[in-house]
């Protein structure tokens, strides 16, 4: 069983559940993730929780169990949370777990006291030291911060994979299309954004990675005063024309290309949007 939050699923969280996935392997179990939402120090979270599981699963998980971090929950004691949920309800024999992680009620229970109850509840444990980078700890806020500021290529070093963003296909104002770059435009599923711009980027649909140009903005040359104060996420895939409404795609961002500009026609900017097409394939193909 590997426990933790596991928001962003980040270099040390991988490390942790990998090692639960190699145990189960060894000794033909069942690895066991559990995780909990709405994140228990309510902060905005990394991932989407269907993210979030995608990427566990990724990894070999088995079963994931995702805790319902109410209220009620929040109240029982470190010591319940161990014996009642932990062992009798989930059947723990192995845990692997971070350093630094806290649980229970105000956050009483700690590494020493799953070390404590272990020959209790018979169960081994296992406990990561926090990893870091650049003599810095690799946490999930700190990757936040990183994606907001715009530092990718940092946060893709902590993460350990590429900076992504999970949403479902919605319909737009299909004005890209008579441009002749007919976009996807994406619905994020609350996750964090890198900043306005363009982007080269691969766009995962149904495991198949494809090459795209992403702009994250307010399309200030298309909407003119409209709906301005909101950010738009769309994707134009090379080479691409099945119809994918409703479906979700993960954005993975390789490098930015440019900022978002407002042009004086829409002329401009389809003469733009190829050179930032043109940018992106010798970004991502050489």
């Amino acid at each position: 069983m590997a426990l933790g939050v596991f928001d962003g699923v980040h270099l040390g969280h991988r490390l942790v559940l990998k090692a639960a996935v190699s145990k189960a392997r060894v000794i033909n179990g069942t690895a066991v993730a559990v995780t909990f939402y709405p994140h228990p120090q309510k902060e905005q979270s990394l991932y989407s929780l269907q993210h979030r599981l995608r990427l566990i699963a990724e990894l070999g998980i088995d079963v994931c169990v995702v805790i319902n971090f109410s209220p009620a929950f929040a109240k029982i004691k470190a010591e319940d949370f161990i014996r009642k949920i932990l062992v009798e309800k989930l059947g723990a024999r192995s845990i692997y777990v971070g350093k630094n992680f806290r649980f229970g009620r105000h956050a009483g229970g700690d590494c020493r006291l799953l070390e404590k109850f272990s020959g209790e509840c018979n169960y081994v444990l296992k406990v990561f030291k926090v990893l870091k980078i650049d003599h810095r700890l690799i946490s999930s806020s700190r990757i936040r911060k990183l994606i907001i500021k715009g530092k990718l290529a940092t946060a893709q070093k902590l993460l350990s994979r590429p900076v992504t963003v999970l949403g479902t296909v919605i319909k737009g104002i299909s004005l890209a299309g008579k441009l002749g770059f007919p976009t996807a435009n994406i619905n994020p599923h609350h996750e964090i954004l890198p900043p306005s711009g363009v982007y080269a980027v691969r766009a995962v649909l149904g495991g198949r990675a494809l090459g795209a140009v992403c702009n994250i903005g307010r399309k200030p040359t298309v909407l003119r005063g409209r709906n301005s104060a909101e950010k738009h996420i769309e994707v134009y895939i090379f080479n691409f024309s099945k119809n994918i409404y409703g479906k979700n795609l993960e954005v993975q961002f390789v490098k930015k290309i440019r900022d978002e500009k407002k042009l004086p026609t829409l002329e401009h900017l389809a003469r733009l949007i190829a050179k930032d097409v043109k940018k992106a394939k010798n970004i991502l193909y050489f």
